[in-house]
């Protein structure tokens, strides 16, 4: 017999309703991509300068936007739904290897925790507040430090974020992503799994180079090399030949965002 914590889970999961806002936030994480995909290679057009390329430089860009209170709005709902939606599933996933069911409802209660955040950062400035990613990074990272044994937690964290852009990267190039989707015949579908391939591994790089910017602020006991997404792209136009990496990014993060808006309609939600 169905347990009654799984069998819940079934119910909520199976609403329809729940599912077209799910799916819309997949749609409004496309979006966000897609703006910093933007303020990435405008940074990189620009000499180093510009906007915050993260969740938070979109979500202003939104802000500043006419009806942009509107389609904040819009992101709160879609992402708050989708991160409920991650969490819920958790008692659904099953596995006769416990711990690769165990590492399974890790990753994805990670990941409903991320939308959640993100959530939250859309509420902030739908109520006419303003945050940066990017300080809050250094925040984190700064009382990190002033903790015993805090180095050593931020190089666990700079190497969890580093693998995961591994993870990311090797999902793109293995196109292991082609099972969260219905990937459509013909030309749309192979157009669909190419945005998926360029849009898996830019996300997976931008990832790697902030892991590798944690570690650095650990070893250098300096909490403002920690300067997430943002400080990540804008310091791989620090690199040598970093302005067409830069730019290379943001077209792959431009490509993630079309690849995420059309995972809200061809995303299998079932399970």
């Amino acid at each position: 017999m169905t347990s009654s914590p799984k069998r819940a889970a079934r119910d909520v999961s199976d609403n329809r309703a729940f599912r077209v806002l799910a799916r819309s936030g997949f749609a409004v994480n496309g979006l966000l991509h897609i703006l910093i995909g933007a303020i990435a290679i405008g940074i990189a057009v620009a000499g180093g300068s510009g906007g915050e390329a993260d969740q938070s430089g979109a979500l202003r860009g939104l802000s500043d936007t006419p009806g942009g209170l509107f389609v904040l709005w819009v992101a709160v709902v879609g992402l708050f739904a989708l991160g409920l939606w991650q969490l819920v599933q958790l008692p659904l996933i099953t596995d006769a290897d416990a711990k690769k069911k165990w590492g399974r409802r890790a990753t994805e209660a990670g990941k409903g925790v991320v939308y959640l955040a993100i959530g939250v950062t859309a509420l902030v400035f739908a109520l006419g507040g303003s945050t940066s990613s990017s300080d809050s990074s250094q925040t984190l990272s700064a009382r990190l430090l002033a903790t015993p044994g805090g180095v050593f937690l931020l190089v666990a964290i700079g190497l969890a974020v580093f693998g995961g852009g591994v993870g990311f990267v090797a999902i793109g190039i293995r196109r292991t992503f082609r099972k969260l989707i219905r990937v459509p015949s013909g030309p749309a579908g192979r157009g669909v799994v190419a945005l998926g391939m360029v849009g898996y591994i830019a996300k997976g790089i931008a990832l790697g180079v902030v892991g590798v910017l944690f570690v650095v602020a650990a070893f250098t006991v300096d909490p403002e090399k920690a300067s997430g997404l943002d400080g990540a792209l804008k310091a791989l136009a620090d690199l040598p030949f970093g302005i067409v990496v830069l730019i290379a990014v943001g077209i792959g993060l431009i490509a993630y965002g079309v690849f995420l808006g059309a995972r809200a309609r061809l995303a299998r939600l079932e399970r």
